[in-house]
């Protein structure tokens, strides 16, 4: 049986998904954790990010089951084929069993925050279960001998078992900041390694990757995971630092509006507050 082949496009596809939401997230949580300081826990609009981030997860988890399964080389839904006596196409079907657990997580995101009120906690429950079923099948994939490859799903499976700690964790202790900002740091990280795991494996200008049997190779690698790393924890300080000065100079009112969503709604609801404080002082003028 060969190993898995690993494309540059489908690894880099992959990683921009995890990375754009360690980027939301980075912006978000400290925004919504300044917003809690200021007191405005229990305004109305709370749920829609939780449901903005649930129908983005399912789209794109459902985009990518169907482009697995039905591209030309895919295997059309069919896991076993009876003319040949094995398998078919499993590689795809790998990558599909994440994306179906990815979908079931954004689903009941969208689910959590609709009426139906799903016991707290079900959402980040699932997100955890799905991250556990990914780095589990990237534990357990065949890589035959190609040292170099287990070496780099074994780094990457670190940082997909560290997200999933942090959300199982968050089901017990829901809004704790330094599990969200471990989450987030933990999602860029996976990001930014898959496009890592592209560029060795498969460099998108053609040619071999990697020298597999070159054991200095492990070591770089092992040291650039780490930078990787603390690139992904300087992109976090960074955008807590900017949501910091934000909030500082453009003086948001949190209890006003829903900054987890769009902090352009700033401008609007300021300039519509300063025509209502205004608007007695005219009148009194006209009496």
């Amino acid at each position: 049986m060969s190993p898995m082949p690993t494309t540059f496009l489908g690894s880099a596809l992959r990683g921009t998904f995890f990375f754009a939401f360690g980027l939301w997230w980075s912006v978000r949580y400290p925004l919504k954790y300044l917003r809690r300081k200021g007191g405005a826990e229990g305004q109305p609009g709370r749920g829609h990010a939780e449901l903005f981030e649930g129908a983005v997860k399912a789209f794109f988890a459902l985009v990518g089951i169907l482009v697995e399964q039905f591209v030309p080389t895919g295997p059309h839904l069919q896991l076993y084929s009876p003319k040949t006596h094995s398998w078919t196409d499993l590689t795809h079907w790998h990558y599909s069993t994440i994306y179906l657990f990815f979908l079931l997580s954004g689903i009941t995101d969208v689910v959590s925050h609709s009426p139906l009120k799903l016991p707290p906690g079900l959402d980040r429950l699932s997100l955890s279960l799905a991250l556990l079923v990914e780095g589990l099948l990237f534990c357990f994939r065949d890589y035959s001998d190609a040292v170099l490859d287990q070496h780099l799903h074994s780094l990457l499976a670190m940082a997909i078992f560290a997200g999933a700690l942090c959300a199982l964790l968050e089901v017990f202790h829901r809004d704790h900041i330094i599990l969200e900002t471990f989450r987030t740091s933990s999602f860029l990280l996976q990001g930014s390694w898959l496009w890592q795991i592209g560029f060795v494996l498969s460099p998108p200008w053609g040619g071999p990757g990697w020298d597999q049997s070159d054991s200095s190779n492990l070591l770089f690698l092992t040291m650039c995971f780490c930078w990787h790393y603390l690139g992904a924890l300087a992109v976090v300080a960074a955008n807590a630092a900017a949501s910091r000065c934000c909030n500082e100079s453009c003086q948001l009112k949190f209890g006003d509006i829903d900054v987890e969503l769009d902090c352009g709604l700033c401008l609007h609801r300021r300039k519509k507050s300063s025509g209502g404080a205004l608007l007695p002082e005219s009148v009194l003028d006209d009496k």
